[in-house]
């Protein structure tokens, strides 16, 4: 299995009200000497989380204790710039499974989805709900069911609807990758080639 299945997710979420966020800042060009997915989170926002010295900024979001979770509420135009896959794979080895914004770079999209990092994209109004929610309470908890392809702020009961590829949400309830959906459909390749004519 390429990672955890996703159906239901509740959560505390973090707060990143920052439009335009490009794929370079999300993971720095520097840190993309590895190929495979893990130690990426470490770097995760790196040169808006520390300083030249290594220190922790602590105004950043990150660094705040205050904030939590398994969800990243990000601002519009999330992941833009370089379609760098390792944008993705940090976000998801720092242990976010979900990010919200009212637009995504769709190269950055994809990525996520490839991965088990489920992108839901809501209104620019429902956003700034969900901001606001989480500023008055960092306690605030987002429920993000799949199945049903909703978005709830809990507290209010507010929900928003999101659209999702039908295979893209197969592949993530299932925990598949790309290759793991092709091998869990290999008896019926395998079933499918026998009836080609030699």
């Amino acid at each position: 299995m390429a990672y955890d299945k996703f159906n239901i997710l509740t959560s505390t979420a973090v707060p990143l009200p920052i439009e335009n966020v490009d794929t370079d800042q999300i993971i720095p060009a520097r840190f993309l000497k590895a190929t495979e997915r893990v130690g990426f989170g470490d770097n995760l926002f790196r040169d808006w989380r520390y300083n030249p010295d290594n220190t922790p900024k602590a105004d950043f979001v990150l660094n705040d204790p205050t904030y939590s979770g398994k969800i990243l509420v990000g601002g519009k135009n999330f992941g833009s710039g370089s379609s760098r896959e390792h944008a993705a794979w940090a976000v998801y080895d720092y242990g976010f499974r979900c990010v919200v914004s009212s637009f995504f770079a769709d190269i950055f999209k994809n990525n996520c989805l490839n991965i088990g990092v489920l992108p839901v994209q809501v209104s620019a109004e429902f956003l700034q709900k969900i901001y606001a929610a989480i500023f008055a309470d960092p306690s605030t908890q987002l429920e993000v069911n799949l199945p049903e392809q909703t978005i709830t702020l809990l507290p209010t009961g507010e929900k928003e609807s999101f659209d999702i590829s039908v295979y893209k949400k197969d592949n993530m309830m299932n925990g598949f990758d790309d290759i793991d959906y092709l091998q869990n459909m290999k008896a019926e390749i395998q079933e499918f080639a026998t009836q080609l004519p030699l």
